[in-house]
């Protein structure tokens, strides 16, 4: 009888092994981030001797045997998030609202086994290091996990210290690339980064609408030099690139030396990158400088304060973005009816995002308990939540935890926003090398 079981046992073990590696294979078999064959480095070439960020990163610690605690009030969670004296309030207030939404949702339909879920928020400052106070502090308050934040460089920060602490975290907001390539196995992203902007943007300019000399102007902040190095990489990696790139300051006005160099470069067309107040004035003075040429913006151009600066000149714009609001969803639509009616105004793509993170999360810890590590177990087994269906739409994760689902192009025309599904013109996974 023992020997029965022991050998039923190897037979779960085995196949626990098996099914683990065929649901793994599926990320091998891609490019990492979903990257076009031809934007690949050194496709052209030869192969790479390692391939990075194809298998996701193990932890094997301990924590996992803790009981949890008894006598709970209330089951807390953290949001990380720019809520005071920053530039960037009106979207962490969205960040705000889009999570409040989610826990005010899950306590009306019991919390946690009849405990209400607390939400814990802090200000995203936005200064290098003020992150690990803000994560010692949820630490000390007994979160269960951290939702949050926008701030390239807070994000980065953050994500470190919840390492030394093991606590799971969500982010709903950060568009850096490199967010999930320090491999921590704590952190998961259910947001679409710039790289996949970068590359719908390339294909767009490059593949579709045939240009071949590109100038840019962006942000001097990470999120403009972070964000637009995917695009000027594939730009170069594709044959075409970036012909002149200039940068202004955070709330500039005045831009009239940086459209002075990219005009005397005499570009097919042009990238803005930056906020959507600052690329609608671009776009206002390229137009009165006499540059009519096709524009394209990084996806902070999709929201109404872009439209009502750049008013006509904002028609044929194309930018990108992470979800389709005119899609035919019904739980984003559920969203929608629901975040108007408790906020009175309408969400944007990091409340929508917000929305997610927040279900996602609240149903980890239903599902594993009390336990940080069983509730990390759960958000990165690339099982779980693969494919989940949110107000964003179809959530799909890659090996680095990082969402890599439907990327959509916004186009405007009459003063309105088109979207439509990105689709690569090309194969997007990588042949072998002959």
């Amino acid at each position: 009888m023992k020997t029965r079981v022991l050998n039923y046992s190897i037979v779960l073990i085995i196949g626990a092994l098996l099914n683990t590696t065929q649901s793994l294979a599926q990320y091998r078999e891609k490019n990492y981030g979903e990257t076009p064959t031809e934007i690949v480095p050194w496709v052209n070439f030869q192969e790479a001797y390692k391939k990075h960020f194809l298998t996701p990163q193990p932890f094997r610690g301990v924590g996992r045997e803790k009981p949890e605690p008894v006598g709970l009030k209330s089951v807390k969670i953290g949001l990380l998030a720019p809520l005071e004296n920053s530039k960037d309030k009106p979207k962490g207030i969205q960040m705000l609202q889009g999570t409040q939404l989610a826990f005010e949702q899950a306590n009306a339909n019991g919390g946690f086994r009849g405990i209400p879920f607390e939400l814990i928020k802090r200000n995203d400052v936005g200064l290098w290091g003020a992150a690990a106070n803000e994560m010692v502090y949820f630490d000390d308050q007994g979160v269960w996990a951290v939702l949050g934040s926008l701030d390239d460089i807070v994000s980065h920060v953050a994500i470190r210290v919840g390492l030394k602490l093991e606590i799971p975290m969500v982010n709903m907001a950060d568009p850096d690339p490199t967010y999930t390539e320090t491999n921590i196995p704590w952190v998961m992203r259910v947001i679409s980064d710039d790289r996949q902007s970068s590359y719908a943007l390339a294909n767009q300019i490059y593949k579709i609408d045939g240009h071949k000399k590109v100038s840019m102007i962006r942000v001097n902040s990470r999120y403009g030099r972070v964000g637009t190095g995917e695009f000027k990489d594939a730009s170069t990696r594709m044959g075409y690139p970036v012909a002149v790139e200039q940068r202004y300051a955070v709330g500039d006005t005045d831009f009239t030396e940086q459209i002075k160099m990219v005009k005397s470069s005499n570009p097919d067309a042009l990238v803005l990158w930056g906020d959507g107040n600052e690329m609608a004035n671009i776009l206002n003075q390229l137009r009165k400088a006499g540059m009519n040429q096709p524009v394209y913006t990084s996806d902070r151009a999709v929201n109404k304060e872009f439209l009502q600066i750049a008013g006509n000149n904002a028609n044929g714009v194309i930018s990108t973005c992470q979800y389709n609001p005119k899609g035919d969803n019904p739980i984003y639509k559920k969203f929608r009816e629901d975040y108007i009616k408790r906020f009175n105004m309408e969400p944007d793509v990091f409340a929508v995002h917000a929305y997610d993170a927040a279900n996602i999360t609240l149903d980890a810890i239903r599902q594993a308990g009390l336990n940080r590590v069983k509730i990390r177990d759960l958000l990165l087994d690339l099982k779980t939540y693969q494919n989940y269906q949110g107000a964003s739409g179809t959530i799909v994760f890659d090996a680095t935890w990082t969402d890599v689902g439907q990327i959509y192009m916004a186009e405007i025309k009459n003063n309105d926003f088109i979207f439509s599904p990105y689709k690569y013109v090309g194969n997007p996974l990588r042949s072998s090398i002959k």
